[in-house]
């Protein structure tokens, strides 16, 4: 896993074998990193990445300049993976939560400039998870939901949809 651009380019991070999580492609991650900027400014942006898996979106949000990302990852070793990878680039501004993000979403009170959720496409509530961002009051004003999925899945007649892309089998849909 690697970071594609900002204060922590180039860095590389091994993810062990055993994890089961897949991180988003740097193809993918590049491209919607390159989406983003049409729709809210990453520097000094507050942001949450949910099913945080390796981290590798709470690292690129970090480099390109968040102020704070709050990551929450339910497994302990990828929690554990997550809190290392934020020792070795010294960032204080990441915050690695352990717990399960449907619990954390009922008992958030932040607010956030972006939200990434990024579930694993098998899960059963996945169809739900855009509802319980955008309805729970955790996107600031202008706020954006990225919201990853596979492709069975079409969010475009949601009332809050604001765009689709796809890159390679990724799919991501944006919300406001």
């Amino acid at each position: 896993m690697r970071v594609i651009t900002g204060r922590y380019k180039g860095r590389h991070f091994d993810i062990p074998r055993t994890f089961k999580a897949r991180p988003t492609t740097d193809f993918a991650k590049e491209n919607i990193f390159n989406v983003l900027p049409q729709y809210v400014d990453l520097e000094g942006a507050e942001a949450l990445d949910l099913f945080s898996g390796t981290g590798s979106i709470t690292l690129e949000l970090l480099s390109r300049g968040c102020s704070r990302v709050v990551s929450v990852e339910m497994d302990r070793d990828h929690h554990r993976f997550i809190q290392q990878c934020l020792q070795k680039v010294g960032d204080t501004a990441g915050v690695a939560v352990r717990g399960d993000v449907f619990r954390f979403l009922k008992s958030c009170r932040q607010q956030f400039d972006l939200v990434f959720a990024d579930p694993p496409y098998a899960l059963k509530e996945l169809p739900q998870v855009p509802d319980l961002v955008l309805d729970g009051a955790l996107l600031k004003e202008g706020g954006i939901l990225v919201f990853e999925h596979g492709k069975e899945h079409d969010f475009s007649h949601h009332a809050r949809f604001v765009e689709h892309r796809r890159y390679g089998s990724v799919n991501f849909s944006i919300f406001r």
